[in-house]
């Protein structure tokens, strides 16, 4: 997991009852299972949100209009140990394409034991979003980001979906 100057990385873990690549699919090909779905960027609730499986793949959500709006980019694609995602939302949660303003999302899977699974979060690069870092690390590491939608994540996992 990188470190960044200036605006520290959001990082935690939770750990889940399954294999790495059971935990991995549910992140990716599950995403949407657990995903709050108050959480999305376009002006309707998503019916579906995608993380193309392969580097250089789309993450993103699709309406119940057919409307696809990007959250970001697959950066690393390494079933079942680490998937890294380019954060390419901005300050106003609208999509930023330069991958130069992109956080990074990195995920790692490791076995702690047969069926059962450490994952580590790190947001990190926080800084290439400019003066809204501060607000993106605040909103993602508080009440609603990254804490509560991991525990989302991993009470999907333990429930076997």
């Amino acid at each position: 997991m990188e470190t960044t100057t200036g605006t520290p990385p959001v990082t935690m873990t939770v750990t889940v009852n399954a294999s790495p690549q059971h935990a991995f699919e549910v992140f990716t090909d599950g995403f949407y299972s657990w995903w709050p779905i108050g959480h999305h960027v376009g002006k309707q609730d998503p019916t579906e949100i995608v993380i193309e499986p392969h580097g250089g793949g789309r993450w993103f959500e699709r309406g119940p209009d057919g409307v696809e709006c990007d959250w970001g980019t697959v950066l690393a694609w390494d079933p079942p140990h680490r998937l890294l995602l380019a954060w390419q939302l901005d300050g106003k949660w609208e999509y930023e394409p330069d991958l130069d303003r992109a956080s990074e999302v990195e995920l790692r899977f490791v076995e702690e034991a047969p069926g059962r699974t450490r994952v580590e979060l790190s947001h990190g690069h926080l800084d290439r979003h400019g003066e809204a870092a501060t607000g993106i690390r605040t909103a993602v590491s508080g009440e609603g980001g990254w804490p509560t939608i991991l525990q989302r994540y991993a009470r999907t996992v333990d429930a076997g979906e």
